[in-house]
């Protein structure tokens, strides 16, 4: 869930300056502190109404009204005529690509950034728990908090969760990471890359303006639509899927310092037979990040399914949930569509070519979170590039790649995947009733295992101990579906965790 859980940069403060604040106070206030009265609501409404529409919550025949804007950075760029040969060349600049390109860059490496357009801003949204960016020292990277999360397991029935979850600035993230990528003196290229070669010491891009750039070292964070990086199994991943709006309402039910991780409640679709139905097999819920009485991020997610839920299905009963909820969208600054592969097998590892982000197995299998996980690893992985290409030995061919993809998944790191995937396995198996008894239990547990569960931070040991006191917290239909429907799922990864220990 890194829209999943996900995110994005508010609109230009100039069309709307009263609307996004930047930090939660640091001191409590009344839970309807930023809440304007209903008049003055509508005197706002109606003086910036664009699109409107009577009905609750038909917002689909509204269009985004802000598209993003590319950076203004004067990058360094490399120039064919330069013939430059580079030790790392990295593809895609997006967050893994930009954050990989910062790190191995700070060990005096030369690094090239290839992509069609390195200054375009960041098209998806990214949600983080706070602390993780703080560990990183990225948060100052944040432009909205909020104190507590919150989970809407049923009408009479809600977690509240006591961790801090920010909404990741885009233009922050990405300045901070092309200031010190530029510092570090990477370079960067605007080219397609269309075609990798492999030497035995040098590999090469072959990029669609008919340039070649040349290295020691190629690595993939072109996203989850490459088509570079090798798999030997059936990539049998599972698909999590989102419609999300930025949207400007007249009014919503939440509260201003929570933010909706999951709202599970299903009332919405009574007068709604298909979608009731549908919804019972294939879940859906809302993640909702309120800014004030009237901005809010809104977004309806299956969490995992396979086949993937089809996309209109996800917003039909978006619309039916807006609508019994009250919440009426007068315009949408922003808009996405999010569609995240989860869980299948790892790359080959090794291979030739390097990966990171979406094209390298790090999307957390039961969630979807990538983006902070990413930003922990690459300085890892940075460090193993460094190792190598910055030796007197110069460490380069198959030992380079060996040491390089062992940096980002060691043998428990791959366990531990193992375990995840199974988590995703299950919640397949599970209809809505029996997500929300999982749900229920799950943030039942001690924090430090839902959090380190979430986080990606827990060990194989640890692991294994949640699963007991998962069960142990489980209601009795739970414990019935865990035992009824987690025995395929568990034989697989049980089979997988022996052949990732043998071999």
């Amino acid at each position: 869930m890194d829209t999943h859980f996900m995110l994005f940069s508010p609109p230009p403060p100039t069309k709307i300056p009263q609307l996004i604040r930047s930090a939660t106070p640091s001191f409590p206030l009344p839970k309807n502190h930023y809440r304007t009265s209903s008049s003055t609501s509508r005197k706002i409404l109606s003086s910036n109404r664009i699109n409107s529409t009577s009905k609750f919550g038909n917002f689909l025949n509204l269009k985004p009204e802000y598209q993003p804007e590319a950076s203004d950075f004067d990058l360094p760029w490399c120039h064919p005529s330069d013939r430059a040969r580079f030790e790392v060349i990295i593809i895609g600049a997006g967050p893994a690509g930009i954050r990989l390109a910062e790190q191995v860059s700070c060990y005096g490496i030369k690094v090239c950034c290839v992509d069609p357009d390195p200054l375009s801003l960041w098209p998806n949204n990214y949600g983080v728990w706070v602390d993780e960016f703080e560990n990183l020292g990225l948060e100052d990277c944040l432009d909205k908090t909020w104190p507590m999360a919150c989970v809407y397991i049923d009408d009479s029935k809600t977690k509240y969760l006591d961790r801090c979850y920010g909404r990741v600035s885009r233009k922050k993230l990405k300045r901070k990471l092309i200031e010190g990528c530029v510092s570090n003196g990477v370079r960067f290229y605007k080219a397609k890359a269309m075609q990798i070669e492999h030497k035995e010491f040098e590999s090469s891009v072959l990029c669609d303006d008919g340039t070649e750039l040349k290295g020691s070292l190629i690595v993939d964070a072109s996203g989850f639509g490459s088509n570079f990086i090798e798999y030997d199994k059936v990539r049998n991943y599972g698909c999590q899927i989102a419609h999300g709006i930025l949207a400007q309402v007249d009014d919503h039910p939440f509260d201003l310092d929570k933010m909706v991780l999951m709202d599970w409640r299903d009332s919405h679709l009574g007068n709604e037979p298909y979608l009731r139905a549908s919804n019972s097999r294939f879940p859906t819920f809302l993640y909702a990040m309120p800014f004030n009485s009237n901005l809010i991020f809104l977004e309806e997610t299956s969490l995992v399914s396979r086949p993937v839920l089809s996309y209109m299905e996800v917003k039909r009963r978006m619309v039916a949930r807006l609508r019994h909820l009250g919440i009426r969208v007068n315009r949408i600054l922003e808009d996405e569509k999010c569609l995240i592969p989860m869980g299948g097998p790892l790359p080959r590892i090794p291979q030739n070519l390097m990966a990171i982000g979406g094209t390298s197995g790090v999307v957390h299998p039961s969630t979807g979170y990538m983006v902070a996980r990413t930003m922990t690893l690459a300085p890892i992985v940075a460090a193993a590039i460094a190792e190598c290409l910055g030796s007197t030995r110069m460490i380069r061919g198959k030992q380079l790649y060996a040491r390089v993809w062992n940096s980002m998944w060691p043998i428990e790191s791959r366990l531990n995947r193992e375990f995840y995937s199974f988590g995703m396995e299950t919640l397949l198996k599970l209809d809505l009733d029996g997500t929300k008894r999982f749900f229920d239990a799950f943030f039942d547990l001690k924090p430090y295992y839902w959090q380190g569960f979430l986080s990606s931070r827990l060990t194989f040991k640890e692991l294994a101990w949640l699963s007991m006191s998962l069960f142990g917290h489980a209601s009795n239909p739970s414990r019935f579906d865990i035992v009824t429907k987690c025995p395929v799922p568990l034989a697989k990864m049980m089979g997988n965790i022996a052949l990732e220990s043998i071999g």
